[in-house]
């Protein structure tokens, strides 16, 4: 997939990018896989803002996407490559033998009319689903699962692919794109394969228009503001670079503080995402 650039003749095409999207087959998608997503402008139920910086954004339909991959044993055919507003990666309709319609996160290099499976069972091929413990070491794999049966939760945006490191004790070395390595049941399935659209990194936005259309508003720097809309605002004149304190509206510290539980899940991480 190509990255598409733009004759500068508005100040708004002079740095945007798109992509080509020669990858997609069907521009409609199929009516019975959607449904309506309800806009809520980062508001909670009471009507005060609880995500900043979110509202707007271009109308969207949501797409029915099978993270189970549960159909185990039944072949189904590609019909087609489409884009999904709400993913980075692209999606593909397959149909099942029964008739029955789903849509997959597309892995790169699958094609209209080629034959995907998942379960124990199926051959070890680009677009398969298949248990951890089926395949072999050294795949990269994506949308995998944290618990059996749950769907996939892991490695599921563009150009995404993690790497089965090793088997022992029940478990499978995963590595992830951040470089850390989990443990994962052998249990827990994963599709072949690495995400497609692997140009979706080296976009660029281009202008501020276009991240409203995804639904993101401005952003007003701390130091901008009074004290009491934020921390760091206030202070005669501008305030000296390199604040002493660099915390969110709340308190919470932003720059090198962890925030990732310490209880929850350290057990299962073999080697972290950062070095020490």
């Amino acid at each position: 997939m190509a990255i598409k650039k733009f004759r500068p003749i508005t100040p708004g095409t002079r740095f945007m990018t798109v992509s080509s999207s020669e990858d997609i087959t069907k521009k409609k998608p199929e009516r019975n896989l959607l449904s309506a997503i309800k806009k809520t402008g980062g508001r909670n139920n009471a009507g005060s803002i609880s995500v900043r910086h979110h509202g707007g954004g271009h109308k969207r339909m949501y797409r029915f996407i099978d993270f189970k991959r549960d159909k185990d044993g039944v072949p189904a055919r590609v019909a087609s490559i489409e884009y999904d507003p709400n993913r980075s990666t692209r999606i593909a309709l397959v149909v099942y033998k029964d008739g029955e319609k789903r849509y997959i996160v597309a892995p790169n290099g699958l094609k209209v009319n080629d034959e995907v499976m998942s379960g124990p069972n199926a051959e070890i091929q680009i677009g398969n689903c298949l248990p951890l413990k089926e395949i072999p070491l050294g795949m990269n794999i994506h949308n995998i699962e944290l618990k059996e049966h749950c769907g996939g939760k892991l490695v599921r945006s563009a150009g995404g692919s993690a790497e089965l490191m090793a088997k022992e004790s029940g478990f499978a070395h995963i590595k992830l794109p951040s470089g850390e390595v989990r443990l994962i049941p052998l249990g827990c399935r994963a599709t072949i394969g690495q995400l497609s659209n692997l140009e979706h990194s080296n976009l660029t936005i281009g202008k501020a228009g276009r991240s409203r259309w995804l639904g993101i508003r401005p952003t007003v720097r701390g130091v901008a503001m009074n004290p009491v809309d934020h921390p760091h605002g206030g202070g005669e004149g501008k305030a000296p670079q390199g604040n002493p304190h660099p915390v969110s509206p709340w308190g919470m510290p932003t720059k090198g503080y962890k925030t990732r539980s310490k209880r929850k899940d350290s057990w299962y991480i073999v080697k972290p995402r950062k070095k020490k």
